[in-house]
């Protein structure tokens, strides 16, 4: 299956960083969203978006309410989802696993971290 990410980031700099990661790794498919307003727009918008990348601290709606957006959604509440952010503590990892994120990468990364995660999530929904 092909994937089409959603990178959702307030900060230009870091969806630049995802995104040249992706395509590191072999995937060329995304769209970009600046907060979790805008990616709740553009999920509804975009049927053929199967994957979202998002970080956790962002203006308006956050990643993690976002999460819960997208996961009291029947039309997208099975994508897998994964967050990208620099809040590392163990409290907000557990806290973003209850919102049912698929996986969780702390801020730096590297493409093959990015892969891994990726990886791990297409196999435990296949």
């Amino acid at each position: 299956m092909a994937l089409k990410f959603l990178i959702v980031d307030d900060s230009v700099t870091m969806r630049r960083i995802v995104a040249n990661s992706l395509k590191t790794i072999g995937h060329e498919v995304f769209a970009e969203a600046s907060d979790g307003r805008e990616a709740l727009q553009k999920l509804s918008l975009d049927d053929s978006i199967n994957f979202v990348i998002t970080d956790w601290n962002m203006p308006d709606v956050s990643g993690l309410e976002l999460v819960k957006s997208i996961r009291a959604d029947q039309k997208f509440g099975k994508i897998p989802i994964l967050m990208v952010t620099t809040r590392g503590l163990k409290e907000d990892i557990l806290e973003a696993l209850q919102a049912k994120v698929n996986n969780y990468i702390v801020k730096p990364f590297t493409p093959q971290i990015l892969r891994e995660k990726i990886e791990q999530i297409v196999a435990s929904a296949g």
